[in-house]
């Protein structure tokens, strides 16, 4: 926590949602155990002591007394479980330092784990466990804590058995695509060999009970299962997609789960939004092995994106997952924040999904698979793209919900437009000659696959070139075997190798 406090910095200090002060001149303050309970429930932080806060908000020192007796009170109270439920320091988070004639002392306060929060004061967890935002300490909702109390065991709550849910409650339609997708991208695994039930059992949506009888999971139902079906589990579930394409119209179009006229599941909700999201992306022309590739890192990561957002939601919330597509930015927002903390999510290398048997389906298929690294890769891919840098917030508090909201700017940054006012097309050849060649063989070949009886001169016209380039161009499909005459020169047609 080096950068939370550094005694050379101590006069630019002002206090925000991870410093504050306490002047401590009659002894350790009653409310610094708030502000821990709040620090440990947050983001970690520092209490100071012996430094009080000036009216334009810089810190002056009051000196402390007696910095020993101060210290043995500090630690005699946080291991005394009837007032703090748990103590995460260690004998180097106390320090006390010299700011001219003063001693002031700091306890740096560690974000807990997900196993440990909340942290909560006097034996009460549902009347004093705090958080912190920039307005200061506040006391947690009963909606918070047990926001907090889902997110402890390593083993997420989508694996619970629905044992009152039967796998008819799953969207019959919903798995037939699923499993198409399955097998095109693992064609031959065992598990498509399987009757339904077991099929859905391997991938986590079904879980077999004491009884013998195989029910839906959380995850299943949340992934395969109908709406009104999930509902029953989930009272807040609600997936919303909005795009806003034109000024003066509330949206241009919009996907949400309670329309009716579709599963309304997570699935579907994914499939549909995120060819909704990709559809206007820019795609540079582009050959690899002498095929034009229409996808880039931008796609990619987009998906990568809708499915951080999938998994990492908490469908107990209210508010649900609304996602908005405008011109010059994608802006996700899910129910929840991170289990892992905003830094280490940004951090990336540990993949902690509130939903783990949702991130297990959406890997089978291709999706999510890079675990613990899918934030910075998309960080990555926006920088080499050179757009604006995303931003990730999360908000709380003040009686709004817990929410993530991921942003993704669809713009150049300035340091990009001026270094390169103009980025060409990546077309991977040693001259601009040959890449032009190889541009107009894909031309060649789009022409040739919507009309096979084209002529030569007809490819010509069609690709504004000469005679003489258009026989040069058919003579290097032939000598590449991507294309052969079947018939005569004049009756003849084309037929793609």
């Amino acid at each position: 926590m080096k950068e939370v406090f550094d005694l050379t910095q101590f006069d630019e200090y002002k206090e925000d949602n991870r410093r504050e002060v306490k002047a401590a001149e009659g002894g350790l303050p009653q409310n610094l155990w708030d502000t821990y309970s709040s620090m440990a429930n947050t983001y970690g932080g520092v209490i100071i002591c012996g430094v009080r806060e000036r009216k334009d908000g810089s810190w002056c020192t009051t000196g402390l007394k007696n910095v020993s007796k101060l210290k043995k009170d500090f630690w005699n109270q946080i291991n005394d479980r009837k007032k703090v439920s748990i103590n995460l320091l260690h004998d180097q988070d106390v320090t006390s330092y010299e700011v001219g004639n003063d001693v002031i002392l700091v306890i740096k306060v560690p974000m807990a784990d997900r196993e440990t929060k909340p942290v909560y004061l006097n034996g009460d967890i549902f009347k004093y466990t705090f958080k912190r935002n920039n307005e200061g300490d506040y006391h947690c909702t009963d909606a918070e804590i047990r926001a907090m109390l889902r997110d402890q065991p390593r083993k997420t709550i989508d694996g619970k058995i629905l044992s009152k849910m039967k796998l008819e409650d799953f969207d019959q339609e919903s798995i037939k695509q699923y499993r198409f997708l399955f097998e095109a991208k693992r064609p031959g695994h065992v598990f498509l060999s399987m009757p339904e039930n077991k099929f859905l059992e391997a991938i986590g949506a079904a879980k077999e009970a004491e009884d013998g009888t195989i029910y839906p999971t959380c995850a299943g139902l949340l992934m395969f299962g109908k709406e009104y079906k999930i509902l029953y589990e989930y009272d807040n579930y609600f997936l919303d997609f909005r795009e806003h394409l034109l000024p003066d119209v509330r949206w241009t179009d919009r996907i949400q789960s309670q329309s009716g006229d579709w599963s309304g599941n997570v699935f579907d909700f994914f499939t549909r939004v995120a060819a909704k999201l990709v559809l206007d992306l820019k795609k540079p022309f582009k050959l690899v092995d002498m095929v034009r590739v229409d996808e880039t890192p931008i796609h990619d990561a987009v998906r990568e994106a809708l499915v951080n957002c999938l998994v990492n939601a908490d469908f107990f919330e209210t508010r649900g997952v609304v996602i908005d597509k405008y011109p010059d930015k994608i802006v996700f927002r899910n129910p929840g924040t991170s289990i892992v903390g905003k830094k280490q999510m940004l951090r990336g290398g540990e993949s902690e999904p509130r939903n783990s048997g949702i991130m297990k389906m959406f890997n089978l298929i291709g999706y999510g698979e890079r675990a613990g690294s899918g934030v910075p890769d998309i960080y990555a891919v926006w920088n080499d793209a050179g757009y604006v840098e995303p931003t990730v917030e999360e908000t709380f508090g003040n009686g709004q919900p817990n929410r993530t909201i991921v942003t993704l700017p669809l713009v150049a940054s300035l340091a990009f437009s001026e270094k390169r006012p103009e980025k060409r097309p990546e077309i991977p050849s040693k001259s601009k000659r040959s890449a032009q060649i190889e541009k107009r063989l894909i031309l060649a070949l789009d022409v040739i696959r919507e009309n096979p009886h084209a002529s030569r001169a007809f490819i010509a016209k069609k690709l504004n070139i000469t005679d003489g380039q258009a026989k040069t161009i058919i003579s290097k499909l032939k000598t590449k075997n991507l294309i052969h005459r079947e018939g005569s020169d004049t009756n003849g047609k084309w037929v793609i190798d």
